[in-house]
Formats: C-alpha cells, sequence, structure tokens
C-alpha cells in the first residue's frame, strides 16, 4: 500500500499537475486550501484567473510534488483557463451538493475537460459542501451514476469540516503515480528509459490495463 507523509528535503521524483474546474462558488479554492495548507476560510472570496498551490508527500518511497491549479468558474474567464488544462495529468471536477445547476454544468466541464486535456487523464467528481447536508439538492446516487458511467472516480468532500479531502486528492495522484510508473516500467524494459523525465505532460500518461481500483464502483466515498 502507498505511504503518505509531508515531505520536503527529498529530490522531487515526479510533478503532477492536477486542475480544479467546476462552477463558481462551489468551493474549489476551498478545497485548494484545505488540502495544500489545511486552511479554510469563511471570508473566501471568487478566484480572479488562475491560481496554484503545491504540495509535496510520498507515494511508493517516491516524493511527488502536486501542482494544483484553481481555475475560475466564471464563465468570462473560460477562454482564459483552457490553456491550463495543458499538461494536466489529472483533474478535480467539483460541483456543490446543495446547487443542482452546478451539478448539471458537470457534463459540461468534462467535455471541455476532455477536449483540452489528455484523454488519459486522471478525473475524481467531487460532490462538496457535504456539511450542508439538510440543504442538500444532489442525490449522492446521481452522482454516483453518472461516474460509473463516464469512468470517473467519486467522493463527496466538505473543505469546511476538511471530510474526504485528503483521500480524494490522494486517490487521484496515486492513481496518476501508478499509470506513470508503469509506464516507465515498460520504457526501461524497452531501452527507452531516458534522463531528466521528472515534469511528466498529460501526452506522456498511458493507461495500463483493468487491474485498477474500479472507478465509480467501491471507490466513491460519501460523508
Amino acid at each position: 500500500m502507498s505511504k503518505f507523509q509531508s515531505n520536503f528535503n527529498q529530490k522531487i521524483d515526479y510533478v503532477f499537475k492536477v486542475v480544479l474546474i467546476g462552477d463558481s462558488a462551489v468551493g474549489k479554492s476551498q478545497l485548494l486550501a484545505r488540502f495544500s495548507r489545511n486552511e479554510f476560510s469563511i471570508e473566501s472570496k471568487a478566484t480572479i484567473g488562475v491560481e496554484f498551490q503545491t504540495r509535496t508527500l510520498e507515494i511508493d518511497h517516491k516524493t511527488i510534488k502536486a501542482q494544483i491549479w484553481d481555475t475560475a468558474g466564471q464563465e468570462r474567464y473560460r477562454a482564459v483557463t483552457s490553456a491550463y488544462y495543458r499538461g494536466a495529468v489529472g483533474a478535480m471536477l467539483v460541483y456543490d451538493i446543495t446547487k443542482r445547476q452546478s451539478f448539471d454544468h458537470v457534463a459540461r466541464w468534462l467535455e471541455e475537460l476532455r477536449g483540452h486535456a489528455d484523454k488519459n487523464i486522471v478525473i475524481m467528481l467531487i460532490g462538496n459542501k457535504t456539511d450542508l447536508g439538510t440543504l442538500r439538492a444532489v442525490p449522492t446516487e446521481d452522482a454516483k451514476e453518472f461516474a460509473q458511467r463516464e469512468n470517473l472516480f467519486f467522493m463527496e468532500t466538505s473543505a469546511l469540516d476538511s471530510n474526504n479531502v485528503e483521500p480524494s486528492f490522494l486517490t487521484v495522484l496515486t492513481e496518476i503515480y501508478r499509470i506513470v510508473s508503469k509506464k516507465n516500467l515498460v520504457a526501461n524494459e524497452e531501452g527507452e528509459s531516458g534522463g531528466d523525465s521528472s515534469l511528466l505532460q498529460g501526452t506522456m500518461i498511458v493507461v495500463a490495463g483493468e487491474e485498477t481500483e474500479s472507478k465509480g464502483k467501491g471507490c466513491c466515498g460519501t460523508s
């Protein structure tokens, strides 16, 4: 089993770019702050443009730098943020469980993501704000069915109380690492192992077979 721990003293073995996407005000910036700095701000304002945070951790004795990009959800910025899909090897597609419209827009975000990113990008569907369960407008089963249909990982989270935030990011990063390490193993066997390939681009990802943890089945966490 993979081991996770913060580690800032070792050399970086891999840098994985992960993008946060979804409508405005679904909690993308709060999820980023919770995962990268373990912070939550009640007075968080809308993200203007794009920003990113990093966190370094250990997976299977390798030091991974996760570079998490926060793309603004407002429609008027989408033409700007589409450029930031390039090179992404993971994506967190976020909706607000109390806002049905934000879930209804998930399919459109997914279409845009798949139109700009590598076809083998690892995607986690996130239903955020489980702390507001009494206001729920999106049944968990609806999201699970969508995730199964689109072959996505799925979890429900709360950036406020930190529920499932860590597991959701680590699931994506572990799957990316599994794919990349298997690709590198194949390359080594073919005598193609090169020098410095630490910064992996989305186009370098090759999806391995079916032995991975099933997406949308058994991977789904809820509050």
